[in-house]
């Protein structure tokens, strides 16, 4: 059928107009703030980098942008200088350990106030978040003199012992992880748990058969953040630790002595340091973008 003169067919339907590019200019100036940006943030890395592989006499001289001289000995003075071995295998159990309980501990929590309506859910719910609210050092004091008390009282040696920093992390992490799993577990249609009922799984079955495989991206986030607040706290781990459980974050003050500070390998160790946080970022990078902004768009 022909269409009357004079009138307007407009856009089809089910097609969407293309937006309009961007004006050159625009496109201009998204570049230079880019750039400056970018440059921003990498100068700071790249200081570091360069700092890393001169010897001690060309750092603490007259700073060069580009080094006359490179050297991998930093590198390998690292782990003489201060016990970094150990000081890493620390921060290995006491992150791991407080990644773990945190996620498990959240994936029940969360499933509980997900799934079920009780008296005080709530409550819960909204005491779980306003732990947030309070800046970590308020929890310092309370907490050394628990731990110091369970010691007298019990024998068991908590404070300067690797657990003592596990709870700690654990405290920290925990209210978030839940409160996060639980935005995310509510995103989990509910006809999945009455398949798995039906089929004869019950409701930790029903969780750990179905629920949890669909949560994956939630819990690898939940999963990223407990270890990345363990990783790098120093506070806490200055307070509650000694000589023997002393964690990377407060062992590399060890390189600052009395009469010098090794600045190459201080630049040297932090990048070390960094590897296990910045890989572990890089491989689970999609879950957590997932993780992050699930329930975003409805």
């Amino acid at each position: 059928m022909s269409e009357r003169p004079g009138t307007n067919p407009g856009p089809r339907s089910g097609r969407r107009s293309s937006p309009p590019a961007p004006p050159p200019s625009f496109r201009v100036i998204r570049a230079v703030f880019l750039t400056l940006l970018s440059g921003f943030v990498l100068l700071p890395v790249y200081v570091m980098v360069t700092s890393s592989l001169k010897p001690l006499q060309d750092v603490t001289g007259r700073f060069r942008w580009i080094p006359s001289g490179l050297t991998l000995r930093p590198y390998i003075d690292i782990w003489h200088t201060v016990p970094l071995a150990r000081y890493f295998v620390n921060s290995l159990i006491v992150a791991g350990a407080a990644t773990a309980a945190s996620v498990v501990i959240a994936v029940f929590a969360a499933y509980a106030v997900s799934r079920h309506r009780f008296r005080g859910r709530r409550l819960f719910t909204v005491t779980v978040l306003s732990t947030q609210m309070f800046p970590g050092i308020l929890f310092l004091l309370p907490l050394f003199l628990i731990f110091v008390n369970i010691g007298n009282a019990t024998g068991i040696a908590l404070y300067g012992s690797r657990g003592a920093l596990i709870l700690t992390y654990l405290t920290f992490s925990l209210p978030f992880s839940i409160w996060m799993l639980i935005g995310y577990f509510d995103s989990v249609p509910r006809d999945l748990d009455e398949a798995a009922t039906v089929d004869g799984c019950g409701p930790i079955g029903a969780l750990l058969r179905v629920v949890v495989p669909a949560a994956v991206p939630g819990i690898v986030a939940v999963a990223v953040y407990a270890f990345m607040t363990a990783w790098g706290e120093v506070l806490f781990a200055s307070v509650m630790t000694n000589d023997t459980t002393r964690t990377l974050a407060v062992g590399l003050q060890g390189y600052s002595t009395q009469t010098d500070v090794y600045w190459n390998q201080i630049m040297a160790a932090s990048l070390v340091v960094s590897i296990p946080v910045v890989a572990g970022f890089l491989l689970l990078q999609k879950y957590l973008v997932a993780g992050l902004t699930a329930g975003a768009v409805k």
